[in-house]
C-alpha cells in the first residue's frame, strides 16, 4: 500500500512538471483540439512537429497516472486489516483526475484561457494534496489522532498552511499574466501588472519563510518531539531555497528551464508543509502482517502465529 501511494505522489509531481514543460515550450496548443489531438487524427501527426509531441507526451502521461491511482485503489481494498479511510483517498485520487482531465480540455478548447490555466495547475495541486495525504495516512495507524505538541503550535502550522496554500495562488496570477503564455500566438493573458503581482507573490514567499522559521525555533525551544522538528528544517530549506530560486528567475527575466525548476519546487514546497501539518499529530502504528515466529521445540506456542 505504501508503495502503491508513493508512486501516484511522484507520478503527480511529475505531470505537474511536464505539464509546465508544455507551457514552457509554447506546446499549450500543440494539440489543438481535445479530446482528439486534431479534428482528422487521434494522435499527432508530424505535420505538428515537437510541440505536438510534447503536448500529446503529456496527454499521455494521464494514463500512467491513472495507472499508479489505479494500483492505489487495489492495494488500498486488498490491504489486510480493510483500511476504509485509505480507500476514500484512493478514490479521491481518481475523481481529481478525471476531473483534471477534463479541465485541461477546457483549456485547449478555450485557446489556453489564463484563469483556466490556473484552474489546471490547482487542479493538478489538488491531486498532489491527495496523493501527499494518501502516502501519509498509509505510513501511519488509525488510532484516534494524539497531539505531539501544544495548541498554539498546531495553530500555527495550520495558519502557515492557509498561507502556503495562498502563496500558491498567487503564483498562478504572475504566470498568468507573464511572458509564458503557453503558445507563440496571440494568447490572452491576466489583467494583472506583472511588476505588481510579483511582488506581491514575493512578499507572500517571505511571510512563508518567516513563518517556516518561527515555526522551527519554537518546537526547538518547547523540545517538541524530532518528527515535528525535522519536519519544520525540511520545510524551512526547501522554502528558502525555492526563494533563493525565485529571485534568480526574477534577476534573469524569466528563463525557461528556471522557471520550470520553480515549479518543481513548488511541489516540494507544498509536500513538506503537508508533512509538518500531519507530524503534530500522530495515529498509532500502522497495522502490520502476523508472521510466523519459531519457537523452542517442543513449546505448544509452536503451533500458534505469533504477531512481533
Amino acid at each position: 500500500m505504501r508503495r502503491a501511494a508513493f508512486t501516484a505522489l511522484v507520478m503527480s509531481v511529475l505531470i505537474i512538471v511536464t505539464g509546465g514543460a508544455v507551457r514552457l515550450t509554447g506546446s499549450g496548443l500543440g494539440c489543438d483540439t481535445w479530446p482528439k489531438c486534431t479534428d482528422d487524427s487521434l494522435t499527432t501527426t508530424s505535420e505538428m512537429g515537437v510541440h505536438g509531441l510534447i503536448e500529446f507526451g503529456n496527454r499521455m502521461l494521464t494514463y500512467v497516472v491513472s495507472a499508479a491511482v489505479g494500483w492505489t485503489i487495489i492495494a488500498a481494498r486488498a490491504a489486510k486489516p480493510r483500511r476504509h479511510p485509505l480507500t476514500r483517498m484512493a478514490w479521491a485520487q481518481f475523481w481529481v483526475v478525471m476531473s483534471n482531465a477534463v479541465i485541461g480540455g477546457i483549456t485547449v478548447l478555450t485557446e489556453l484561457n489564463p484563469w483556466i490555466v490556473a484552474g489546471h495547475f490547482l487542479a493538478a495541486m489538488a491531486l498532489l494534496t491527495t496523493t501527499t495525504l494518501t502516502w501519509l495516512r498509509a505510513r501511519e495507524g488509525d488510532d484516534p489522532p494524539r497531539p505531539l505538541v501544544g495548541v498554539p503550535v498546531r495553530r500555527a502550522v495550520f495558519g502557515l498552511t492557509v498561507l502556503t496554500g495562498v502563496l500558491l495562488v498567487a503564483g498562478t496570477a504572475v504566470t498568468g499574466s507573464g511572458k509564458h503564455a503557453g503558445d507563440s500566438g496571440d494568447i490572452e493573458r491576466m489583467p494583472f501588472d506583472w511588476e505588481t503581482v510579483t511582488r506581491v507573490h514575493s512578499m507572500l514567499a517571505w511571510s512563508v519563510a518567516l513563518g517556516a522559521l518561527a515555526v522551527w525555533l519554537v518546537l526547538r525551544l518547547v523540545d517538541a518531539p524530532a518528527g515535528p522538528r525535522a519536519r519544520s528544517r525540511d520545510l524551512l530549506l526547501i522554502v528558502l531555497s525555492q526563494g533563493a530560486i525565485g529571485y534568480v528567475q526574477y534577476a534573469l527575466d524569466e528563463p525557461e528551464w528556471l522557471v520550470g525548476i520553480h515549479m518543481f519546487g513548488s511541489t516540494l514546497v507544498w509536500i513538506a508543509m503537508l508533512r509538518l501539518l500531519l507530524s503534530t499529530r500522530e495515529r498509532g502504528l500502522a497495522p502490520g502482517p502476523e508472521v510466523r515466529a519459531e519457537p523452542p521445540a517442543g513449546d505448544p506456542a509452536a503451533r500458534e502465529p505469533q504477531p512481533v
